[in-house]
């Protein structure tokens, strides 16, 4: 595998052209997928009413849907590569529709687990290959501006899904969660037609079996043990499947590391600003994907508030995101990448260190204003990781770069509601957290601040002018 060589089907224009409706329109793709991912949590109730099972068996289908989409991805980067990015992104909206609408239809458990299944398969082939797309066609100097559209799914949907799911299943039934995703695809695939650029692919590309099996074994053992960590505490299985998975993925990065043809090329991570989003990075995204699943209890659980007015205001982080983003590139390109991961980090974390001061007599407008603050600093690390990472990867490593990028983040949306619940079982068994119904979520709070000041240090090692090229940083 050529690992310099402009990737096949790419002409030299492909990389010069900023296309903003490309990038939105990936932007959108991807906050269904991951809007899906968490959006059924406030349904579960309904759905095991209708279907007359046990609340904890509908958690199945939030396992399946999530363990495919990050099982998928290190082969739908392959399919991109070989059959071509249009073809593959015009097929995973399609089959993500589909599926959207057989889940909707479902008459059993099974039926809907398996829907899932299907849905999350199509989404899988979204993230990676519709990333690439964009970045493919984006010049360095306006790639801050094409993750800035890309980035606002992942800081978004999981804010949101609580307060969506919510008011879907209460207004209407839990069926419209999957059945808004229908006008949404068709939309998605007649704009994916005319904007996604036509490429042929690579027809010679060969595909690595051993290191695709290793990986994708690794990567859904990981998901598996993290969701039972999540939600099965005191078994035995969620360690040894986490075990699994990192001894599968040792064993993936053993093999890709000394064959010819490699599934990803692992000498990527010898970029340092690439690297970062593997150490401080994945730190990062893992204790921000915490926050939007711990908020939520503590209003419903200490506070006494029910779940629509909980989510209601865990949607202040939602209007921080937003309110910052217009700021965002600005800030990156005055200040630089390095000053500014170590300040959203260190902002970050006293923020949730704040968190750990709520309390029931609080006022609301407090609460809410902490929250748009919390918000506003997770949306500006959360771009500037998303920048730095490709700012300094040559072509030929891009898609390399892009799916273990894609992977890496499902995986730290998954751990960050892990640790979570596991801080939460942890502090309730500790005699200092207090016998109150808070004092838990106090402790996990500032746990979780203490764990983001880890991304604060890597950051801090950063060389001083990491990413200039994309930044343009003059400092």
């Amino acid at each position: 595998m050529s690992k310099t060589s402009s990737p096949a089907g790419v002409s030299d224009a492909d990389h010069s052209t900023w296309q903003p409706k490309l990038a939105l329109l990936v932007a959108a793709t991807f906050f269904m997928e991951f809007l899906d991912g968490t959006v059924l949590t406030t349904a579960i109730p309904s759905i095991a009413a209708d279907f007359k099972v046990a609340s904890a068996d509908v958690n199945i289908t939030m396992t399946a849907y999530l363990m495919t989409v990050a099982m998928g991805i290190p082969l739908s980067s392959w399919l991109g590569e070989r059959l071509g990015a249009r073809r593959v992104f015009c097929f995973a909206i399609a089959l993500f529709t589909v599926a959207s609408l057989s889940c909707a239809l479902s008459p059993d458990l099974a039926t809907l687990t398996i829907s899932r299944i299907v849905q999350g398969m199509g989404g899988a082939m979204m993230v990676p290959v519709g990333t690439l797309a964009v970045l493919r066609g984006t010049p360095k100097s306006d790639l801050l501006r094409a993750t800035a559209y890309l980035v606002w799914p992942g800081l978004l949907a999981p804010v949101l899904a609580p307060l969506v799911g919510g008011a879907l299943t209460t207004y209407l039934s839990w069926h419209w969660i999957f059945l808004i995703n229908i006008p949404l695809g068709l939309a998605a695939f007649v704009a994916a037609l005319r904007l996604v650029p036509s490429g042929h692919g690579d027809r010679a590309r060969r595909l690595d079996w051993v290191g695709l099996a290793l990986t994708t074994l690794g990567v859904g053992a990981l998901v598996v043990g993290l969701e039972g960590v999540g939600g099965h505490g005191g078994e035995w299985w969620p360690t040894v499947s986490i075990a699994g998975g990192l001894a599968s993925l040792a064993a993936a990065a053993w093999w890709m590391l000394r064959t010819s043809a490699p599934l990803f090329d692992l000498r990527v991570f010898r970029t340092r600003t690439f690297r970062a989003m593997s150490t401080g990075g994945f730190v990062y995204r893992l204790t921000i994907s915490s926050i939007p699943f711990l908020l939520p209890l503590l209003f419903q659980d200490g506070f006494g508030w029910d779940p629509l007015k909980a989510g209601a205001v865990v949607a202040a982080v939602f209007v921080g995101n937003i309110g910052i983003k217009p700021a965002t590139t600005p800030i990156i390109r005055r200040f630089g990448f390095k000053p500014v991961l170590v300040f959203a980090s260190l902002a970050s974390a006293t923020t949730f260190a704040a968190c750990a001061l709520l309390n029931p007599g609080m006022p609301e407008p407090l609460i809410f204003a902490l929250l748009i603050f919390s918000g506003a600093f997770r949306s500006i690390g959360f771009s500037a990781y998303a920048s730095v990472q490709y700012s300094d990867v040559v072509p030929g490593q891009l898609p390399s770069a892009n799916a273990m990028s894609a992977t890496l983040v499902q995986l730290a949306h998954g751990a960050g509601i892990a640790v979570g619940a596991l801080l939460l079982r942890l502090f309730e068994a500790a005699p200092f957290a207090g016998s109150d119904e808070i004092g838990p979520y106090r402790w996990a709070f500032l746990a979780m601040a203490a764990l983001m000041l880890l991304s604060t240090i890597d950051s801090l090692t950063l060389p001083r002018h990491a990413g200039a090229e994309v930044s343009r940083a003059r400092n």
